[in-house]
């Protein structure tokens, strides 16, 4: 499906921190923005995305470029509106970060879920992703997560 075209995608600035937290456990139906510090929005804003519509906040993708690895960037935390999933938004703003990081001669598109995310684990699959895991104890003892792995086209 192609997602309306009248959506506007652009980057994200450190003043939708609220906006963004304020939809993430409603969208995703738990507790989730305790993994969405405000940090991300103050340092990483020039790598993060947000779209938008005439209803306001319909999607946005939380990024960097590692500081550490120069090849590699990482995917944070991604998230759409109920009222637009399926639409291909995901898809577009996913497209877009890996631009911006082949922009930046990013090799590397890294990103993780817990192993009962089956949805993400699908959406990445789809997206060409290579999916590791469930990998034990990876963010901390007894917390395992699936990895993800995107290399992009030189």
């Amino acid at each position: 499906m192609i997602v309306n075209q009248s959506l506007r995608l652009r980057p994200a600035e450190p003043d939708d921190y609220d906006r963004i937290v304020g939809v993430a456990d409603h969208w995703w139906g738990r507790p989730v923005s305790s993994i969405l510090p405000r940090l991300f929005l103050d340092h990483f804003h020039r790598t993060s995305l947000v779209a938008e519509d005439g209803d306001g906040l319909a999607g946005f993708l939380i990024g960097l470029l590692s500081p550490s690895m120069p090849d590699a960037a990482y995917i944070h935390f991604v998230g759409v509106a109920p009222r637009l999933r399926g639409n291909g938004l995901a898809r577009r703003l996913h497209q877009r970060f890996f631009d911006l990081a082949a922009a930046d001669q990013r090799t590397k598109i890294k990103a993780i879920t817990s192993p009962q995310n089956h949805g993400s684990i699908a959406f990445h699959t789809a997206m060409g992703f290579t999916v590791i895991g469930p990998v034990a104890d990876y963010d901390g003892p007894e917390v395992d997560r699936i990895v993800f792995q995107l290399q992009l086209p030189q």
